[in-house]
């Protein structure tokens, strides 16, 4: 017995034995299947594994729970994360995809628990994208991530995430030696074509 059914999931294989794997991480109220056209607008013919979040706020899916906007529980998160990231250990192992190969790609709370996993350990992702992100945790000592490359795209005048806790978040990861890229627009917390188009841009310099 696998244990891949402890979330709900949908997987794609790649086109090639050797490409890599999207993690897709929806958002608030979002499925496994939100992001499944923007994974194939960034890396087109990668493996998708798009994964539903087990809390429900409100009738709604998220990754962790949350105290208020914002305001994380943290136990809930350390505990999430650790969950997402012995998921899709088992996953790889049932269908068969190179773990070390596998890509985050989160959007706000999607974005949230990919950064908590980074956090968590350093050969988590071979690279991520962040959408919309936040700082997961403070006072945590984060891993070597020396060479992590990670796309942040953020809004400069996001009324959900400060300008000044995007550019927190890319300072530490930075400076635990990951290779942060992070790219502004002045949409809010909207996740825009352009946004989209500019991740795609920086995914294509990775392969």
């Amino acid at each position: 017995m696998t244990t891949t059914n402890t979330m709900k999931h949908i997987y794609k294989a790649g086109a090639q034995p050797d490409a890599p794997t999207i993690l897709l991480l929806h958002g608030t109220g979002g499925t496994e299947n939100d992001l499944i056209g923007l994974a194939e607008m960034i890396a087109p013919g990668a493996g998708i594994l798009g994964v539903r979040g087990n809390v429900s706020e409100n009738g709604m899916p998220r990754f962790f729970r949350r105290l208020a906007e914002g305001i994380f529980d943290e136990e809930d998160l350390i505990a999430r994360t650790a969950e997402l990231g012995s998921f899709v250990d088992a996953a790889a192992l049932e269908y068969g995809f190179d773990r070390s190969n596998v890509y985050a790609l989160g959007y706000s709370n999607g974005a949230n628990i990919a950064a908590s996993l980074i956090f968590h350990q350093a050969d988590v992702f071979k690279g991520a994208i962040l959408h919309h992100p936040m700082v997961p945790l403070r006072g945590l000592e984060l891993p070597d991530l020396k060479g992590l490359p990670v796309f942040i795209g953020a809004g400069e005048n996001d009324p959900i995430i400060p300008r000044r806790e995007t550019e927190e978040l890319a300072s530490l990861l930075s400076g635990a030696g990951a290779d942060v890229n992070t790219h502004w627009e002045r949409q809010g917390h909207q996740l825009t074509r352009t946004e989209a188009e500019a991740a795609a841009a920086w995914f294509k310099t990775q392969a």
